[in-house]
């Protein structure tokens, strides 16, 4: 695991050094560059294996390929062996010489044959351009800009921005998103210029022709069941699943897993035990106040169910003042409390492995998610109005597990709001999503800002056909918030710690199976991912089988209320926002008083963002809780 940057079209060494310093926290192990007329690669290393002959940049036998590389390619071995009958010469153990021959013996087709997470660059001297990849999935991140007929690229935008001239400013329609939807979906991000290359994309640049050829080669578009029994389901799920453990079990540094106590990484550690010879490491957060945000009871008993050396990261309330170095990490808002312990238990794993297999993939892949249940919830609700006022509030009364985040008061207002939509799945979809609707963002917004803005906020793309519902979920869940929200968290939390983690769920195999199996076999009744329990129920204690499903929750209310409370004030007074110069003040302030706090924390997050990175010199590093609002304060 590592960070890579680089760019081509110019020189210049001190800004190379400045790009990779940017980023040592991805890998503190080592690091190494390769300078030539018109292209700069740098690289920095978290050594995981091949700890000998695995230095980057690598290249081919004559040194006309050169690659900075970032991930594993689990099928590496088998890969190089077929390399090797077809003439090629290793000269190092690493899966990352693999990629360069894969490279040299079938072109940016290799990437079909990579089973892995990665981001890489290969420098290709004799057709003088330069190949970004990123993985299937989206595990792991690559961004990149233009500028002045040269492309920069680097694992994080901290990295982009040490260039002088590379401008802060803020993509309007990047906001949209972030308010809709808590996030910016790729190929945006908040900076106006500066783009993700998304999930399972490859991007060409010629150096003469100075345009850029962006490739999508794989695509995840049918889900279609085949006829076939449970039992063939679970018994293949069963062994695909463990197969995908095994292979991320590779490693010449210590390993271990990340248990919340939930089904997905109970399963992953209860696999991981059954193939290690010794007791696995464990680590799970919990928190001091306890109540509904605490599970640590659920991973110690995973924990002692398998006699893993397992250790725990408790979290306080006032723990939240690490919150300006997330944002620094993040490069830019991302809306996801789990940030924070996430952080945590990222920073009390380095103490013992270097390695960690998280659960991430589950709830995508086998409908985990509540709006599964509420979308097939609201197909019984398209009743004719003289019923809603007898049959809504029976029913509202009785799913207080299905929709734990709405106040039962709102249970009626909710479900008939759906039978009101007559069938608009896609309204209906987009009102779970969306923390600032289309009334909330034109209230909220100045005029000047809103004319950046267009009205598609991505989710209307896989809503074009309203009779395919689940397929349409599934479709936008594994495409947009998972690479962009929840593995950007894994990412850039686990690496601020110089630490890899590894997705078995989202092994691509694993994946195209998945989509394979009838999705009354994924929900059955209102049983959230009933196959994969299933497959699980020999394997895991009863108690984590039947739990409910358990939204990983933080205290947000509590951060808001104390420990942040007057920060937040400051960071949305009238006065700092009308400098600003994107919402109305008085909105805002209409949110601050009537503590809305699903609106107030995506606001907050936002103004910290903007602090750091557009109204400070974050390039040079986090900047610490009390400096960050000292201007503010002084107002």
């Amino acid at each position: 695991m590592c960070g890579i940057c680089g760019f081509v079209g110019f020189e210049d060494k001190a800004l190379l050094k400045k790009m990779m310093d940017s980023i040592k926290h991805r890998g503190p192990d080592d690091s190494g560059v390769f300078i030539d007329k018109g292209i700069s690669l740098g690289h920095r290393r978290l050594s995981i294996i091949d700890l000998k002959t695995g230095k980057q940049p690598m290249k081919n036998e004559d040194g006309t390929i050169q690659i900075v590389f970032n991930g594993e390619i689990y099928n590496f071995q088998e890969l190089r062996t077929d390399l090797e009958k077809k003439g090629h010469k290793f000269y190092t153990n690493s899966d990352t010489e693999v990629i360069i021959h894969a490279y040299e013996e079938y072109g940016k087709n290799c990437l079909k044959r990579f089973n892995g997470m990665f981001a890489f660059a290969i420098w290709d001297s004799k057709k003088k351009s330069l190949f970004l990849a990123r993985d299937r999935l989206g595990i792991k991140p690559l961004y990149y800009t233009f500028f002045n007929g040269s492309l920069i690229f680097a694992s994080e935008i901290k990295a982009i921005l040490q260039h002088p001239d590379v401008k802060k400013d803020v993509d309007f329609q990047a906001m949209n998103h972030y308010f809709s939807l808590g996030y910016v979906p790729a190929p945006r991000t908040m900076f106006d210029g500066i783009k993700k290359l998304s999930q399972s994309h490859c991007l060409e640049y010629d150096v003469k022709e100075k345009k850029p050829i962006i490739t999508k080669y794989w695509n995840l578009v049918n889900f279609e069941s085949e006829n076939k029994s449970i039992d063939y389901y679970t018994k293949n799920l069963s062994d695909i699943l463990e197969s995908s453990v095994k292979k991320r079990l590779m490693s010449d540094v210590p390993l271990g897993a990340f248990l919340s106590g939930g089904l997905d990484s109970s399963a992953v550690v209860a696999i991981m035990s059954k193939l290690s010879e010794k007791p696995v490491k464990t680590i799970s957060a919990g928190f001091e106040e306890g109540g509904h945000y605490d599970e640590s009871n659920f991973s110690r008993m995973v924990a002692e169910r398998f006699n893993t050396d397992h250790h725990e990261v408790v979290l306080k309330t006032n723990d939240i003042k690490m919150l300006p170095k997330i944002v620094w990490h993040f490069d830019e808002p991302v809306l996801d409390g789990s940030s924070v312990p996430e952080f945590m238990i990222s920073e009390k794993a380095k103490k013992h492995v270097t390695v960690a297999l998280v659960g991430e993939g589950g709830d995508e892949l086998f409908m985990g998610y509540r709006q599964y249940k509420i979308m097939k919830l609201s197909r019984y609700f398209l009743l004719p109005k003289y019923m809603k006022k007898t049959i809504i509030p029976k029913i509202s009364k009785s799913i207080s597990g299905i929709i734990p985040r709405r106040k039962p008061k709102r249970y009626l207002e909710f479900l008939a709001d759906f039978s009101s939509r007559s069938g608009n799945f896609l309204e209906i979809y987009k009102s779970l999503l969306e923390t600032f609707n289309k009334e909330d963002k034109d209230n909220l917004f100045l005029e000047k800002i809103k004319k950046g803005m267009k009205d598609n906020i991505v989710v209307e793309d896989y809503f074009k056909d309203e009779k395919k519902a689940n397929a349409n979920i599934s479709s936008f869940e594994l495409k947009v918030p998972l690479p962009d929200i929840l593995l950007m968290n894994v990412d850039k939390m686990s690496m601020a710690n110089s630490i890899e983690a590894r997705v078995p769920f989202l092994d691509h195999k694993l994946v195209e199976f998945s989509a394979k199996i009838p999705f009354n076999m994924k929900l059955k009744g209102f049983t959230e991912k009933y196959i994969l329990k299933r497959a699980m129920q020999n394997e895991l204690p009863k108690e984590i089988i039947k739990r409910k499903k358990h939204p990983f929750a933080v205290p947000i209310i509590s951060w808001l209320e104390n420990d942040l409370k007057e920060i937040s004030d400051h960071l949305l007074s009238k006065r700092n926002i009308e400098k600003q110069g994107y919402f109305n003040s008085s909105y805002v302030d209409k949110i601050n008083k009537s503590k809305n706090y699903n609106q107030l924390w995506p606001l907050v997050f936002f103004q910290m963002w903007h602090k750091t990175y557009i109204e400070n010199d974050a390039v040079k590093g986090p900047l610490a809780f009390d400096s960050v609002f000292k201007d503010i304060s002084q107002l």
